[in-house]
């Protein structure tokens, strides 16, 4: 982060850090934080029978009750039994070879089948049920350390969390249970994190001290490949032990982290398309190499996919065997038309659109021809092998026409959300202000209790299990269930989204990144004034910017702010994860986060988008083709720079305000309006009168009024009017039948009938005297009236109505003028 400009201060409020090094990802804490081994051997797992007996039976393992503790000795007994009779020097080595970790559930059977062989009666019955409560002595007792995922999935041992707060750690899992009811988690979450940390004390020994991040990392991996994919619930007892203080500081933030791959070297981005010509897929691998230092990972997983898949894959499934760029005609005509084809049926384009990614392929493939040509002359040896000509010419990228059409899609965009906007942001008030009085009121209503608040009447719901983290209400009409603090966290996110974007024009990922350290003050050199500014962190150009923060947008980030502070009255630490570069991002006070459970997460740009859709549905606007309206949170962005300009802000201003590198992107996203282009045509007239001569606009006299009347009357004729200029006298001696300024009024087509009917006449006569030059004069008189009685016929009933559009205003009246901006 760069300096701050000169006058920047700070305070309790207003405050800046730069930000450390990223987070680690799950590898990274693999190699930092390694999981315990399990060994085959330790103490515990050594002693003899009678020693083991005598341990379990003891405190802390003895229970009050001396009919329950008889019933649990002889438990015991039989398991000790089949244990002691399996080969082993250990009583883990036992337990691995009697084949108990492998069949899960069916470990009771195998015990059971042992025993009734032994002539020893297995407790619980035919499947030997109660043989649980002795194995889970010897787990407790830390004479066995079963798997993991022999704990999670099969184990059935239901008292495995309470047995091990009772004998293991009371102490750890007293203060674990405290630090649930603190968070207020619910019963569902504790006790499923509670039971994943007694399984790793289970698997890997000791106390709950002695877990690593490691460990949980393990335990997660194990969970998925049970459950197929990682639950919320499940996955929360990291954050809890992290809380307790179990884990070190230096650990991870969140458990999230461990489900994240990081970025991919070029090998694997290369690697994951399957290319079969070795020498091409290593020249790839090195490409990818060399564009690495200038190229951020978005952009570089972005040529990896057009090289490696779009293109080079492309051409190996249709041209097996190729192994040069030097490409034939056949081969790059085929690949362009593969490449430029519309999007085929059932795509998310649909069966008409074109791929939208055609311009941008063509180009990064004719950039890596030409950049192997360049590197080529500088470094023969290594790429003068591999350059070829390139397949793709510079007049084949529709590079200009891409940018036109975009561009008109972007103003339409624009031109339909900027006469609406208002009404979405009165609509995301009301339904934050609503949302919230209907949470209140429920919150203070009894379990059955209805109540009327936000314009609805509901009911408060009556939990079956208890109190929940959640407020519940019911709908007396259909007993629709609805979780009202879910309702009241959507309508304030969404609309705090809405305003700090409508306010900011910043991008989707500057507003995940804002934090409580953008927040900066600058003091006025002259009156000693503060003036509140918001840092924009560098995001997509690399470059920071500060904003002033207005009243109205200061209300927003107050609010945010009073929203998101803990107890203790600072914005909590969050780790966020960015998308396009594959990172953690060290821990910050984000604005935009919630409390989920008993950990602070950043809302990603995903949830931002469904939170402006939920508003979007609630306000009730469509677009021209009555379908709900969509806002993309770009839109704002186009929004505030085009109505900052059309209200006088220059465009080098907005430039700065937007953070643009070239003015022409700015002016770009300014969507054009007709009413601009009446005002400034009428400008331009402005301007052209105020350089002709004074002479030409004095006020005209009487009598060059009549003569310029006078000349309009002059054009009237008996078949029409005459379309010669003003000032300007008959060029064809009158002769109107045949000049071409004649405009034939359809009116007058009997005049022009009596007319042929006599030129037809007087060639007869003609042609009967033997008069030869008159007949071929009223010969080309007859055709020039043949044409303009042919115009006349066509001229008539020829009015069409032009069916001007009728306007729609916001609420869906018509209306006869045309729409405004």
């Amino acid at each position: 982060m760069s300096a701050a400009p000169a006058g920047l201060t700070s305070s309790s409020l207003f405050t800046r850090v730069c930000p450390g090094p990223s987070a680690p990802d799950g590898a990274q804490v693999m190699r930092q934080f390694p999981p315990r081994e399990r060994p085959g051997w330790w103490p515990g797992t050594a002693i003899g029978r009678e020693e083991a007996r005598a341990l379990l039976t003891a405190p802390p393992f003895r229970l009050g009750s001396r009919g329950g503790q008889q019933q649990r000795g002889r438990i015991l007994g039989q398991v000790l039994d089949w244990l002691g009779g399996q080969p082993g020097g250990t009583w883990q080595e036992r337990w691995a070879a009697s084949g108990a970790g492998q069949a899960g559930a069916g470990w009771r059977e195998i015990a059971a089948g042992w025993l009734s062989a032994a002539a020893r009666a297995p407790a619980g019955g035919p499947r030997g049920s109660g043989l649980g409560a002795g194995l889970l002595l010897m787990i407790c007792g830390d004479l066995i350390r079963p798997d993991p995922g022999w704990l999670l999935a099969s184990s059935g041992l239901q008292l495995l969390t309470s047995e091990m707060a009772r004998t293991r750690d009371p102490g750890a899992f007293a203060a674990l249970r405290r630090a649930c009811e603190v968070e207020q988690v619910s019963p569902l979450t504790r006790d499923l994190s509670l039971r994943r940390i007694a399984a790793i004390v289970a698997a890997k020994g000791g106390l709950v001290r002695d877990i690593t991040a490691g460990d949980c990392l393990e335990l997660t991996a194990t969970a998925r490949s049970i459950q197929g994919k990682t639950r919320s619930t499940g996955m929360h007892f990291y954050q809890l032990l992290r809380t307790a203080g179990v884990l070190p500081p230096e650990a991870p933030a969140s458990v999230r982290m461990f489900a994240t791959r990081g970025q991919l070297t070029p090998d694997e981005l290369i690697g994951q398309y399957g290319i079969e010509c070795v020498p091409v897929r290593d020249l790839l691998v090195s490409y990818l190499r060399e564009r690495h230092l200038a190229a951020d990972y978005s952009t570089l997983r972005t040529i990896a996919h057009i090289l490696g898949r779009l293109f080079w894959r492309d051409l190996e499934l249709h041209h097996p065997g190729i192994s040069s760029l030097r490409l034939s005609p056949a081969q790059v005509a085929g690949w362009k038309d593969r490449i430029t084809r519309k999007a085929p049926r059932g795509t998310a384009g649909g069966p008409e659109s074109p791929r939208t990614a055609a311009a941008n392929a063509l180009f990064t493939v004719r950039a890596f021809y030409l950049d192997i040509a360049q590197w080529a002359v500088d470094d023969p040896s290594r790429w003068a092998q591999w350059a070829a000509p390139c397949p793709v010419r510079a007049e084949e990228i529709p590079h200009a026409k891409e940018l036109s059409r975009r561009k008109a899609r972007m103003d339409q965009r624009t031109r339909e959300r900027l006469p609406v906007l208002p009404v979405l942001v009165r609509s995301a008030e009301d339904g934050r202000h609503a949302a919230a009085e209907r949470l209140a009121a429920c919150a203070a209503a009894v379990p059955g209790q209805a109540f009327t608040a936000g314009g609805q009447d509901l009911r408060r719901a009556v939990m079956a299990k208890g109190e929940s983290t959640r407020t519940w209400a019911e709908d007396p009409a259909d007993g629709r269930r609805r979780d009202l603090t879910l309702e009241e966290h959507r309508a304030f996110w969404a609309w705090a989204a809405i305003e700090v974007l409508r306010h900011t024009g910043i991008r989707i990922e500057e507003l995940t990144e804002l934090s409580h350290h953008s927040l900066v003050q600058y003091r006025l050199p002259s009156t000693g004034e503060l003036i509140p500014l918001l840092q924009i962190a560098p995001s997509k150009t690399d470059a920071e910017r500060l904003l002033v923060i207005s009243p109205e947008l200061a209300d927003v980030l107050s609010a945010i702010i009073t929203r998101i502070r803990g107890d203790s009255g600072a914005v909590p630490l969050v780790v966020s994860y960015d998308d396009n570069e594959k990172l953690w991002n060290p821990p910050m006070p984000l604005l935009f986060q919630r409390r989920l459970r008993s950990e602070d997460r950043p809302l990603s740009a995903q949830a931002i988008r469904e939170l402006l859709n939920v508003a979007l549905d609630a306000s009730g606007l469509t677009d021209a083709t009555r379908q709900p309206l969509r806002f993309a949170p770009h839109d704002f962005r186009r929004m505030l720079i085009t109505d900052a300009i059309m209200h006088g802000m220059p465009p080098h201003i907005a430039q700065l305000v937007a953070g643009h590198r070239d003015i022409n992107t700015t002016m770009g996203y300014k969507a054009v309006y007709p009413e601009e282009i009446i005002t400034g045509h009428r400008a331009f007239i402005a301007r052209r009168r105020a350089l002709r001569p004074s002479a030409e606009y004095r006020t005209p006299t009487d009598g060059e009024w009549e003569e310029f009347l006078g000349h309009f009357e002059r054009r009237k004729l008996a078949l029409g009017d005459c379309g010669r200029a003003y000032g300007t006298s008959c060029i064809h001696e009158h002769s109107c039948i045949r000049c071409p300024m004649l405009r034939i009024d359809p009116a007058q087509r009997h005049r022009l009938q009596e007319i042929r009917d006599s030129l037809t006449a007087r060639i007869a006569e003609a042609e009967r005297e033997g008069w030869a030059g008159e007949a071929e004069g009223l010969k080309v008189s007859l055709a020039a009236a043949d044409a303009r009685l042919a115009e006349a016929n066509a001229r008539r009933n020829t009015a069409a109505d032009l069916g001007m559009p009728a306007y729609r205003d916001i609420a869906g009246r018509l209306t006869t003028g045309p729409a405004k901006p």
